[in-house]
């Protein structure tokens, strides 16, 4: 029974654990960096089996208008299970209706946001970080 959470404590090391299993490039070696990814989200959205981390769904917002999810992961075994779309209705239910989210997606997962009910656009620019 997968056990969701709304901005559970969780350690750089878990959410390692859940980037690197998950597929996700991220920084998954880099601790301290994941640490101050932890504690600079707005919003931090929790899969749990016993005591395992197995999804996080990671948010920056203005809780008024518009919301980042610049996080979605679950790992491997625990894929295709829906855990991915419950973590971003519950952040949905977080923000409320009046913010809009928005996201950057991985070529390989452009199929899978508009089934959870994302709208593709290609109205967006970015400007790349240097690592």
């Amino acid at each position: 029974m997968i056990r969701y959470q709304n901005n559970k404590e969780l350690t750089a090391d878990d959410l390692s654990k859940v980037f690197e299993s998950s597929g996700i490039k991220r920084p998954f070696q880099d601790l301290d960096r994941l640490q101050k990814m932890i504690e600079h989200a707005d919003i931090i959205i929790s899969a749990w089996n016993g005591d395992t981390l197995v999804g996080v769904a990671r948010a920056v917002t203005d809780y008024s208008y518009c919301c980042y999810l610049s996080d979605l992961a679950v790992s491997k075994p625990y894929q295709k299970l829906g855990i991915g779309k419950q973590l971003v209705e519950r952040l949905r239910e977080t923000l409320g209706a009046e913010v809009s989210l928005v996201l950057l997606s991985a070529p390989s997962a452009m199929e899978y946001y508009p089934r959870i009910g994302f709208t593709q656009t290609d109205k967006g620019f970015v400007i790349a970080r240097g690592r």
